[in-house]
Formats: C-alpha cells, sequence, structure tokens
C-alpha cells in the first residue's frame, strides 16, 4: 500500500491481501481498532520529506497524478526486486490516475477498489502508531503546513491573469443595465405626472434624470438665471433648452406639492448616481480586459469579450473551446432545440452582437461568424499562454476580418494567414525585445542609485569619524 502524507511517501504490506480483500465487510469492522488493524498491515519503508518545498512539489505533482523523482526512487528501492515486474505484486494506491502513472512509467500492477480504500483509511487513522517517530502532533503540524501552502499555491495559480474579475464586472454591468431601464422608466411616469411633454424632448434616460433635478417644479423655472445655464450644459441644444421651457408654460400636467417634488428629485439623484457608477464600472472593466486578454479585446471590443469568457466560465475554457463552440456560446437552447427537432442549428450565439456580423448581408452572416469564432480561438488561447501580453496579434486578426469581408463585397484577395502571421511575429519579437531592454535599463540604473547611495553614505560616515 503506498500512502502519501504530508509528512512524507509510506510503504505497507497487507498481510493475505486475497483473502482480506474477499472479507471486506470485517475490514471496515477492524480498521477503528488498532490492535486488531495492526496484524493485517506491517510497515515497509518511509521516506519523509526534506522540506516544506518538497513536500509542496510532491503534493502537488501526486494531486495531478504524475510520479516525481522522489517517488520513484522510493517504490524501486523498497519493493520486493526479485518479484517486483511478477503479477505476484501488486501496490494499492489512493488515485487511479497516480496509479495509471505508475503502471506505464515503472511496470507495478496498481489496484484502486475492493479492500483498497478501506486499507488505506485505516492507515491514516493509525499512522501516528504505524510508522516510527511520527507523532499525532507532528502529522497535525505537517498537515497545517502544507495545506495552507497548497491552499496558497492554487489561489495565487496565474495570477497575471485572473478573470474572475472580468466575469463579476461583466454580470453586475448586465444587472445595472436591467436596474436602470426600470429605475428610468419608473422616473418618467412619477414626473410625467408634473410635466409630461419632457419625455418628448429628451429621450436619454440619463439625461432625463439630469433635467428632472435641474427643473424641478416647471413653474418655477428661472429662464434666464442658473437654471437656464445648467440646462444649455446638459442637453448642449438651445432649440430643444427653447423647446422645453415652452412646454412647461402651457404643460397639461398636474400641479404637485413640494414633499413629492422633494422625493422625485431624491430619486433623479440616484439614477444619475448609478449611470455614472455604471461608467465607472465599464472603465474599470475595459482595463482589465485589456490587461488580461489584450488580443481579445483589439478583435471584438471589450465588453463582447467579457461576455464569451463569463459565458465559457473562465478565459482558459475559453482557449480550450474548439471555433464551433464559440460561435453558439450563447444559443445553447436554441442549439438544443434544434438538435431535438432536427431543424437547422444556429449560425451564432454572442458573436453575433460583433460589428463585423452586424454589417455583413445577411447571405454571408453564417460564413462571417464562423471566421469571427476562428480568430477568438486563436485570440483567446494568445491571451492565455503568451508570456508578454500584446494587442497586435489581435489587431491583426481583426485587420484579416476586414479584408475578408471586402473580399466577400468586392472580390479583392486578401493577403495570404502565413504572410500576416509572419508579419505580426516579427513585430511581437520587437516589442518583447523592447520590453526585456527597458527593463534592464530600469534595473541598471536602480543598481546605479542604490550605489551611489552607499558611497554617500560611506562618505558621510568618514566625515563623522573625522
Amino acid at each position: 500500500m503506498l500512502f502519501e502524507h504530508a509528512s512524507g511517501f509510506s510503504l505497507f504490506r497487507v498481510k493475505e491481501f486475497e483473502e482480506i480483500a474477499a472479507l471486506q465487510s470485517s475490514v471496515q469492522k477492524s480498521v477503528s481498532s488498532f490492535n486488531k488493524f495492526q496484524s493485517i498491515v506491517q510497515l515497509v519503508a518511509h521516506a519523509p520529506f526534506s522540506n516544506a518545498q518538497n513536500a509542496l512539489d510532491n503534493v502537488n505533482a501526486v494531486s495531478e497524478g504524475q510520479i516525481t523523482d522522489d517517488l520513484s526512487t522510493f517504490l524501486e528501492n523498497n519493493l520486493p526486486k526479485e518479484r517486483k515486474k511478477s503479477q505476484s505484486i501488486q501496490l494499492g494506491v489512493a488515485d487511479p490516475k497516480l496509479g495509471s502513472s505508475i503502471q506505464e512509467q515503472l511496470g507495478i500492477s496498481c489496484s484502486h477498489t475492493d479492500a483498497v480504500p478501506e486499507i488505506l483509511r485505516g492507515i491514516r487513522t493509525h499512522a501516528s502508531k504505524l510508522i516510527d517517530n511520527l507523532s499525532e502532533t507532528n502529522i497535525l503540524n505537517a498537515e497545517v503546513s502544507l495545506s495552507r501552502n497548497f491552499s496558497r499555491g492554487k489561489v495565487k495559480f496565474n495570477v497575471k491573469r485572473v478573470d474572475n474579475m472580468i466575469i463579476q464586472a461583466i454580470a453586475l454591468l448586465d444587472q445595472l443595465e436591467k436596474d436602470l431601464n426600470v429605475y428610468s422608466m419608473r422616473l418618467k411616469e412619477w414626473y410625467s405626472f408634473h410635466f409630461p411633454e419632457l419625455s418628448k424632448f429628451v429621450k436619454d434616460n440619463y439625461i432625463y434624470a439630469r433635467v428632472v433635478k435641474i427643473i424641478g417644479n416647471r413653474k418655477a423655472i428661472d429662464e434666464e438665471g442658473e437654471t437656464l445655464n445648467e440646462l444649455q450644459t446638459v442637453l448642449d441644444d438651445s432649440n430643444v433648452v427653447q423647446s422645453i421651457l415652452n412646454a412647461s408654460k402651457t404643460s397639461m400636467g398636474m400641479d404637485v406639492s413640494e414633499i413629492d417634488l422633494l422625493n422625485i428629485s431624491s430619486f433623479a439623484n440616484k439614477v444619475i448616481n448609478l449611470n455614472e457608477y455604471k461608467r465607472q464600472l465599464s472603465d474599470y472593466m475595459d482595463t482589465k480586459m485589456n490587461t488580461i486578454a489584450p488580443n481579445l479585446s483589439a478583435l471584438i471590443g471589450e465588453t463582447l469579450g467579457a461576455r464569451l469568457i463569463s459565458k465559457a466560465g473562465s478565459l482558459v475554457n475559453l482557449a480550450k473551446c474548439p471555433a464551433s463552440t464559440i460561435q453558439v456560446l450563447g444559443a445553447e437552447k436554441s442549439l438544443f432545440r434544434a438538435l431535438k427537432k432536427r431543424a437547422a442549428t444556429p449560425k451564432y450565439g454572442l458573436i453575433y452582437h460583433s460589428t463585423f456580423i452586424g454589417k455583413s448581408d445577411a447571405t454571408i452572416k453564417g460564413k462571417v461568424s464562423r471566421l469571427l469564432a476562428n480568430k477568438c480561438g486563436i485570440a483567446s488561447r494568445l491571451d492565455f499562454f503568451l508570456d508578454n501580453q500584446t494587442s497586435v496579434f489581435g489587431e491583426k486578426l481583426k485587420s484579416q476580418i476586414e479584408d475578408k469581408l471586402e473580399f466577400f463585397k468586392k472580390g479583392t484577395f486578401p493577403k495570404s494567414n502565413l504572410d500576416s502571421m509572419k508579419e505580426v511575429s516579427e513585430e511581437y519579437h520587437q516589442q518583447v525585445a523592447e520590453i526585456k531592454k527597458a527593463k534592464k535599463e530600469k534595473k541598471k540604473a536602480k543598481k546605479a542609485k542604490k550605489n551611489k547611495q552607499e558611497v554617500s553614505m560611506e562618505t558621510s560616515i568618514e566625515a563623522d569619524d573625522q
């Protein structure tokens, strides 16, 4: 039995395994009692980890089903050599992936079924008594230390491309969009009791809320003072301002009390604040997208790129998706309904909102969506796997789609994909060289500054001594 623990690797020999496997229920009962369980297993060898980093590296590899050099050496040195490749030697493991790797690389027959899980559970329960020089306190400390390092490593994985923030930001933007539409409709209905004509002159919801806050009571508008100047600033059209002033004098709206106007103005202020926060959140999301997925942002825009990442679940999931899946992301219901009824499947999902498909003819929308999905897959893979983030590939992919649209419309042949990729590859390597050069110069300047400070400090010390 191979027992992986926070303290190290251990190897146990099970006495009369075939008979024990046949009596699995009795094994389950004996696990709780150490006196009964110690008659079943016997410690063969224990190899403790050298330090915390060595433990973390081995556990990370084992969790992925991979064999480390430490584990390979441990098994080769401690399994019976004369019968190591014989079918009579069988190694019990907890993880089937790890068992497959051991069997492929070392030729050792492995098992993870029958009584193996119960025996390993018993070993884990009585590890402090079965393994020499390993107390319960040492086991607990090793487990706590390793679990913290392991969890910290998982959280920090791919820290430069954290797309969770993008997923939350685009979800919040969608929710704000829905809420603002409802709030703006409610504000218009509420204020229309007092000034119904205003909605004819001001169509934008954000500007409407600002105008409501400025006007307040339509009968008390200052046509020559501060109110007129504020309306001119917000609307930026003197004709519309004059139309609003004329309509306020002949409006069919009812008179409302001061407390009603105060509540309407307060609600309009809330709508204004939400609109401003939505703009700030949109700017934040654009910045994050240009940092995490610059090629995808350059190709289809920040908002649509964020929607694709959110729908796929993460950037790595989007990078793994084939072009056919990216093409129908967001149209899953239509796709499965079409497959069930054996009808025509949808040609596009979220990418329908791209400007490329919007400006294409109806006859070629399917071709353009397929081409765009292919380029989105390439851009997402570049964003995930490139060490030095840049948007040059996304810009080149975008120009390729534009050239293809020209080909569909006018018949002008675009540049070959190979030539385009050679050009952008050279540009990318130039950018990487410039970045490395700038980092090197910055490091050199920092070192020179540090040396200068040390020299000045030594000089001041000598002056003080004198």
